[in-house]
C-alpha cells in the first residue's frame, strides 16, 4: 500500500513538472534580430531585457540574417518575436520581390520602432543634384537581391528611371563608401539608421552630398509603396552637412507570430511604449519610439493584442 502511494505521488510529481515545463515553454519568447554587430541585435537585446524585467517573461535574443530570415523563422515556429523592415514584411504578405513565390502571412505587426533612412550619397563633383540626375552615372544600389536594391529601384522608378539608365553596381555599404572615395562610382544608395557608420567614416575623408527628395516625387513614391514615410536626416549627422536633409525612410518594426495570445501581445505593446525612456537610455534608437510612430506606415495587420492596446490609447481608430 505504501509502495503504491509513493508511486502515485511520484507520478503526480512528474505530471506537475510536465505542466510547469509546458507553461514555462508557453511563456518564453524567442526574439530574432540581425547580425550581432548591427543595430537590430543591440536594440533587440535592450528591449528584450526590459520585457524580461517588466513582464517576467524569459526572452532569448537570437542573432540572425535580419528581415527576410526573421520572417521565415516566425513562419517555421522557431521564434515568436522579430525585428524587420516594414517594406520587407509587405513583400512577404504579398509574395513579391524578396518573397516572390513564397507568400507568408503567419505574422502580424506589434509596433513600428525607428526610421531606416533611404540615403543617396553622391560625389559633389559628379553633377548630381537630384535622383533624376543619376541617369548615365555609376551607381551602387546595395548587394544583389537585398532590400536596399529594391528600395533603390522603387525610388528611381518614382523619378522616371530604371536600372537600365545607370551603370549599376552591387556593393555593400562599406564597399560603396570606399568606391566613392576612390572615384570608382558617382553615387550609392544606403538604407539604414542615420547616422550610418560607413557614411560617417566616408565624410571624414571626403566631401559628400546626400540628395534631398522633393514633395512631388515623395508623394508618387508613397502612393505606390505606402510603407515609405518622410524622414529628415538631422543637420550634423555627417561632417560638412549642417542642414536637415529631407528624404524617405522605411521603418524597423517588431512583428509577432499570430499564434501568440492576445494578452501576451497586448502586454508587449504596452510595455514597449511605456518603457520608451528606459529603452532610450539603453539604446539611442529608443528615442524614436512613440505611440503615433508605432502605428504609422505599417502595411500589414496588427496582432489583435497590439491593436487593442493602441486603440485604447487613441493611436489607432
Amino acid at each position: 500500500m505504501k509502495k503504491c502511494t509513493m508511486a502515485a505521488a511520484l507520478a503526480l510529481g512528474l505530471a506537475a513538472l510536465a505542466v510547469l515545463a509546458g507553461c514555462a515553454g508557453k511563456q518564453q519568447i524567442r526574439m530574432a534580430t540581425g547580425g550581432n554587430t548591427g543595430t537590430y541585435y543591440a536594440f533587440g537585446s535592450a528591449v528584450g531585457q526590459i520585457f524580461q524585467e517588466k513582464l517576467g517573461i524569459p526572452v532569448t535574443v537570437q542573432s540572425t540574417g535580419a528581415s527576410k530570415a526573421n520572417i521565415q523563422l516566425i513562419d517555421s515556429g522557431d521564434v515568436e518575436l522579430a525585428l524587420v523592415q516594414n517594406d520587407v514584411m509587405a513583400y512577404a504578405y504579398q509574395g513579391i520581390d524578396l518573397f516572390a513565390g513564397e507568400q507568408i502571412q503567419s505574422f502580424a505587426a506589434l509596433a513600428g520602432i525607428y526610421a531606416e533612412a533611404c540615403q543617396v550619397v553622391v560625389n559633389p563633383g559628379a553633377g548630381i543634384a537630384s535622383v533624376a540626375d543619376l541617369r548615365g552615372k555609376r551607381v551602387s544600389v546595395g548587394d544583389a537581391g537585398s532590400g536596399v536594391e529594391f528600395n533603390a529601384r522603387q525610388i528611381m522608378e518614382a523619378y522616371g528611371l530604371s536600372f537600365d539608365d545607370i551603370s549599376k553596381q552591387n556593393l555593400s555599404f562599406g564597399d560603396s563608401a570606399d568606391a566613392l572615395k576612390d572615384d570608382k562610382i558617382d553615387a550609392f544608395f544606403c538604407v539604414a539608421g542615420a547616422p550610418t557608420p560607413a557614411i560617417v567614416e566616408l565624410a571624414t575623408t571626403k566631401s559628400i552630398k546626400i540628395l534631398e527628395f522633393d514633395n512631388e516625387h515623395i508623394a508618387a513614391l508613397k502612393e505606390k509603396y505606402p510603407f515609405y514615410t518622410v524622414y529628415p536626416i538631422p543637420a550634423g549627422s555627417y561632417g560638412g552637412l549642417d542642414y536637415d536633409i529631407k528624404t524617405v525612410a522605411v521603418k524597423a518594426t517588431f512583428i509577432v507570430s499570430k499564434k501568440l495570445p492576445d494578452e501576451t501581445v497586448y502586454n508587449l505593446a504596452k510595455t514597449l511604449i511605456e518603457s520608451k525612456d528606459a529603452i532610450a537610455i539603453a539604446h539611442p534608437k529608443g528615442k524614436e519610439l512613440s505611440a503615433a510612430g508605432a502605428v504609422e506606415s505599417i502595411p500589414v495587420d496588427f496582432h489583435p493584442g497590439a491593436k487593442k492596446y493602441f486603440t485604447e490609447i487613441g493611436a489607432l481608430q
